[in-house]
C-alpha cells in the first residue's frame, strides 16, 4: 500500500498477518472434484474439497485439524484431534481457492466438528455473510454437526444459514455406536429443539445419513426415521459409505439405497441420494484427513 508511509508499512508487516496462504497441493478427481491442502497459521495442514456440478460449485471447508468426536465411519476421526482452526484459517480455504469466483455454495462438512469450535466458525460465517465481508447469501451456506445442543441453539438463534445434523441411525443405542456424542447430546433432544423454531422456506434443516449395509439400511429403520422426524420440516440426505482403511463397514447397495429413499418419500419425508464425488482422491464424505504438518510438507 504505497499510499501509506514506509514507517507505517513496516509497522503493519511486523505486527499483523493478513492470513492469505495459497494451497500447497491439489489432487484432481476424474469427476472434476479437487482436493486442496491448505497450510494453517499453527503450522498444521487441512484439506478442503471443491466440487463442481453443472450450475453449482461447492466448497467443503474444514474447521479443525482432525476431530475428537470419534464417529466410527469417519477418516478424520481416526486422525485424532490436533487443534482448532481460527477464522483466518477457515476463511483462507475460501479466499485462496483458485476457483473462488465460481463458487455458489459453501458447506462446513470438511475436517472437524464445526460446533466443537463455535466461536471461530461463527466468526467466519459472520465475515462470509456480512456486507463488510464477502456478502455471501446465508442460504448458500450449510453447517454440519453431530448435534452439540447448546451450540445448535446458538446457531439457530444468531444466523440464517442452513443446518445439517448427522443422524446415521434412528435408534439411540445403535446411533451411540456410530456417533459417540449421542451419549451427551441425544439426537431426539436436537430434533425437539429444532421443532421450536419457525422454519421458513429460506432456511433448510437436513439430516445426514450414511448408508451402511446391514447396520442402518432396513425398511424398518426407514419407518423409525419417519416417526422420529414427524412434525419437523426437513429432508434426509442419504450418503453412500466410502470404505476407509481399518473400517469393517460396507456400503449399502444401490438398490437398497433407492428402496430406503422411496420408503421415506412415500411417508412424506423428503429424501435425496447424495451423489458420490471425489472418492478416487479421498475427497468424498468422511474421507478427508491429513497428518501432515507444514514443516514436513515444505521439506
Amino acid at each position: 500500500m504505497t499510499n501509506l508511509s514506509a514507517k507505517n508499512r513496516v509497522l503493519l508487516a511486523e505486527n499483523f498477518n493478513v492470513g492469505i496462504a495459497e494451497p500447497l497441493e491439489v489432487k484432481v478427481s476424474k469427476d472434476g472434484t479437487k482436493k486442496y491442502l491448505f497450510p494453517t497459521l499453527s503450522g498444521k495442514c487441512v484439506e478442503a474439497a471443491f466440487i463442481p456440478d453443472r450450475e453449482r460449485a461447492t466448497l467443503c471447508v474444514s474447521s479443525q485439524v482432525g476431530c475428537r468426536m470419534g464417529c466410527a465411519f469417519c477418516m478424520t476421526a481416526r486422525q485424532g484431534f490436533q487443534g482448532n482452526l481460527n477464522a483466518t484459517d477457515i476463511l483462507n480455504q475460501f479466499r485462496s481457492l483458485p476457483e473462488r469466483e465460481q463458487l455458489t455454495n459453501i458447506v462446513f462438512m470438511g475436517m472437524g466438528e464445526p460446533f466443537d469450535n463455535p466461536d471461530e466458525v461463527m466468526k467466519s460465517i459472520e465475515i462470509l455473510t456480512s456486507d463488510y465481508g464477502y456478502a455471501r447469501a446465508p442460504k448458500r451456506i450449510t453447517v454440519s454437526t453431530i448435534g452439540i445442543l447448546p451450540i445448535v441453539r446458538r446457531f439457530m438463534s444468531n444466523n440464517r444459514c442452513h443446518l445439517a445434523v448427522s443422524l446415521h441411525h434412528p435408534d439411540p443405542a445403535e446411533r451411540r455406536k456410530l456417533v459417540p456424542a449421542e451419549n451427551k447430546y441425544p439426537v431426539r433432544q436436537i430434533i425437539e429443539l429444532l421443532k421450536t423454531y419457525d422454519l421458513n422456506k429460506q432456511r433448510r434443516i437436513s439430516f445426514e445419513y450414511i448408508m451402511l449395509a446391514g447396520i442402518n439400511d432396513s425398511l424398518q429403520q426407514a419407518r423409525e426415521i419417519v416417526r422420529l422426524l414427524s412434525g419437523l420440516r426437513c429432508r434426509v440426505n442419504l450418503i453412500r459409505h466410502h470404505v476407509i482403511p481399518g473400517c469393517s463397514f460396507k456400503p449399502s447397495s444401490e438398490t437398497v439405497i433407492r428402496q430406503f429413499a422411496d420408503a421415506l418419500t412415500g411417508k412424506g419425508v423428503i429424501a435425496t441420494i447424495r451423489q458420490s464425488r471425489g472418492e478416487d482422491i479421498e475427497a468424498a464424505c468422511g474421507m478427508l484427513s491429513t497428518n501432515k504438518n507444514l514443516r514436513n510438507t515444505l521439506l
